[in-house]
């Protein structure tokens, strides 16, 4: 069973940063794809990064690109999500999510994910 365990959210003034953290167990990230996606309220979720498994590159949407950087600690089966320079359209739960196989793009992470956290909850003021 993939079970993930997501901490970090929290409330934070624009302007600020945050650290999420997703410990996964039951998954092999080694030839598979991992990233987080959100959603915000009343809106649709949407893809924030992922670690493609073709080459192993990481793979951010246009609103994080600069300001949010994805890094994982396979050792530790652990990914981190650091968000800076937070504005108040970065509210919303964020979760963890995996894909068994190759992930070549954000798109294909999104619409593939397998498995997914419970969230954590990013609120931003402004």
């Amino acid at each position: 069973e993939v079970q993930f365990v997501e901490s970090g959210g929290g409330s934070v003034q624009a302007g600020g940063s945050l650290r999420l953290s997703c410990a996964v167990s039951g998954f092999t990230f080694d030839g598979n794809g991992i990233g987080w996606f959100r959603q915000a309220p009343g809106k649709e979720r949407e893809g924030v990064a992922c670690i493609s498994s073709f080459g192993g590159g990481t793979i951010y949407a246009d609103f994080a690109k600069g300001r949010f950087s994805l890094t994982s600690d396979n050792a530790k089966r652990t990914v981190y999500l650091q968000m800076n320079n937070l504005n108040s359209e970065d509210t919303a739960v964020y979760y963890c999510a995996a894909i068994e196989g190759v992930v070549f793009d954000l798109k294909s992470f999104f619409y593939g994910m397998d498995y997914w956290g419970k969230g954590t909850l990013v609120t931003v003021s402004s």
